[in-house]
C-alpha cells in the first residue's frame, strides 16, 4: 500500500469518526427536543382544559348577571 493510499484511508477514517460523533450529538439533541415537545404538548392540553373551564364559568356568570338584571 502506497503512502498516498494509507493517508487517504486514514483521512477517510478520521472523517468517518468525526461524522459519527456529529450524528450522535444531533441524535441526542433530537431526543431532547422530542421530550421538550412532548412536555409542551401536555402543558398545552392542560391550558386548553383550564380555558374550557374558565369559559364555562364566565358563561354561567354572565347568565346569572343577565337573570338578575331582568
Amino acid at each position: 500500500m502506497s503512502d498516498d493510499t494509507a493517508n487517504l484511508i486514514l483521512a477517510l477514517a478520521t472523517e468517518n469518526v468525526e461524522l459519527r460523533t456529529q450524528l450522535a450529538e444531533a441524535q441526542d439533541l433530537l431526543v431532547e427536543t422530542a421530550v421538550d415537545a412532548g412536555e409542551m404538548h401536555a402543558r398545552l392540553e392542560e391550558v386548553q382544559r383550564e380555558l374550557t373551564v374558565a369559559r364555562a364559568d364566565r358563561d354561567a356568570w354572565m347568565i346569572r348577571v343577565r337573570r338578575q338584571a331582568s
